[in-house]
């Protein structure tokens, strides 16, 4: 329930206002002085307060002043019963939410509180949001590459420079996108995503740019594009090596006149957006296919990033785990867990082809199905994790190229059943095999079907 906090002189005014507010289903207090009211916000919060300009001893607005000076200040109404503009623009340029005059009216008071209360239920939104938003930029880690990379980003982030992020699939590119982002001048802009691999080729320039009501079958109404959406911030093309070379044309012209037209239209947007991009692909290599326009890569190059896989910074395994339980207890509201070192030896044998999103996955996993669990084992950990981690520590390194082949497809195999929960029909239409195929291979490479 919304607290209404009112200020004023009089107190047949603050007598009437509260019981019109208490009808309307809020609480409220009231306060006879500037003074008084500031002593009141420091023992107890409020959402709206109605202030009036004129009070004995400190006025309205240096108390207007003092109270927009507070951590989290109420949003203010100033009332006077005797206004002038130039008062009016003075309580607008502090802080104040809207000036009314008395007497008042009082619906309009009402609509206007109404009105109050929601801004302040959208900043703490906004508020919440950029926190889950600085959450999400968090670079863990302790490896030399990851303190290089934190480094590179505290280097480029204040510029506009366009950016380049590789890396394996699973690896953070996003996360490093959003690190960018919000060390950023355009910081409370938005962060607009954009996954190239996810849209079909004949939506994707629709999605980027937009289009008008009957320009296509099924364009039923306006859209807006993801570049007019990012306009001022931060445009974010996840696997951009996925996209159509058509696409890839409109995106270059983009890119060198910051103006487009959406897909229907014969009238062009300029928008100013900082484009960064990913890839999983090289692609110098796509390029030399005809995949890839090379003026496009090196518009897009300006600044390249290389985010490493996992496997070749495990030290910062212990770290990405601990992170993890945290992360997972507090979202399912349970205590924190500790991890016993020898899951955590476990965890830094493994291979870990799906990079640190298969290692979340895991941790999320282990804590969902062992809720009772006070701390988390070797035995905890999914099979294809610690049965692979122990072959892998008791076993030497493979000395022959059939050796070498045969291990990467036992760890493939293995990685796939994992993902299809041990389904080997479904397992074998992932790998494009027949179902008999994928058992005689099993067998061979000594896969049982329960793992």
């Amino acid at each position: 329930m919304a607290q209404i906090l009112i200020v004023d002189d009089e107190t047949g005014i603050r007598e009437s206002l509260q019981g019109i507010f208490e009808d309307e289903g809020y609480k409220t207090a009231s306060s006879p002085s500037g003074e008084d009211c500031l002593d009141l916000l420091r023992k107890s919060s409020c959402d709206v307060i109605l202030l009036d300009v004129w009070l004995p001893g400190m006025d309205g607005l240096e108390t207007l002043e003092k109270i927009r000076a507070l951590d989290d200040p109420p949003e203010v109404i100033m009332i006077s019963g005797h206004g002038t503009i130039e008062t009016a623009v003075r309580a607008t340029k502090l802080g104040a939410y809207d000036f009314v005059e008395k007497p008042l009216s009082l619906e309009k008071t009402l609509i206007l509180v109404k009105n109050a209360i929601e801004a302040r239920r959208l900043r703490h939104d906004n508020r919440d949001l950029r926190k889950q938003l600085q959450a999400k930029s968090v670079i863990v880690g302790e490896s030399v590459p990851m303190k290089a990379l934190r480094q590179q980003i505290g280097l480029m982030a204040p510029t506009n420079g366009r950016v380049l992020i590789y890396g394996e699939s699973g690896t953070g590119k996003e996360l490093v996108a959003h690190a960018i982002h919000t060390q950023s001048p355009r910081k409370d802009e938005m962060f607009v995503e954009v996954n190239c691999a996810a849209i079909p080729e004949d939506l994707i320039e629709s999605e980027l740019f937009g289009h008008l009501k009957s320009s296509f079958p099924g364009a039923t109404a306006d859209k807006e594009g993801k570049f007019q959406k990012a306009d001022r911030g931060t445009l974010f093309l996840d696997e951009v090596g996925d996209m159509s070379l058509k696409t890839q044309s409109k995106v270059l012209r983009t890119l060198e006149q910051q103006r487009f037209t959406p897909v229907g239209s014969d009238d062009p947007i300029t928008v100013d957006v900082r484009v960064i991009a990913s890839t999983n692909k090289d692609l110098e290599e796509e390029i030399s296919k005809g995949n890839f326009r090379e003026d496009l890569f090196y518009r897009l190059n300006v600044i390249p990033f290389v985010v490493p896989p996992l496997r070749e910074r495990k030290e910062d395994i212990p770290l990405f785990a601990r992170y993890f339980l945290r992360e997972f207890a507090s979202a399912y509201g349970r205590r924190p867990r500790e991890i016993t070192e020898d899951a955590i030896e476990a965890l830094m044998r493994y291979s870990w082809p799906g990079n640190v999103r298969e290692l979340r996955n895991v941790i999320e996993r282990i804590v969902i199905m062992n809720p009772t669990t006070s701390r988390f084992e070797r035995k905890h950990l999914p099979p294809l994790v610690y049965r692979d981690g122990s072959r892998r520590a008791a076993g030497s390194e493979a000395s022959t190229l059939h050796q070498a082949r045969s291990a990467y497809e036992r760890d493939y195999i293995l990685k796939k059943l994992d993902e299809n929960h041990g389904n080997v029909s479904r397992t074998a239409e992932v790998l494009g095999l027949e179902r008999s195929h994928l058992y005689r291979k099993m067998k061979t490479l000594g896969i049982a079907v329960k793992e």
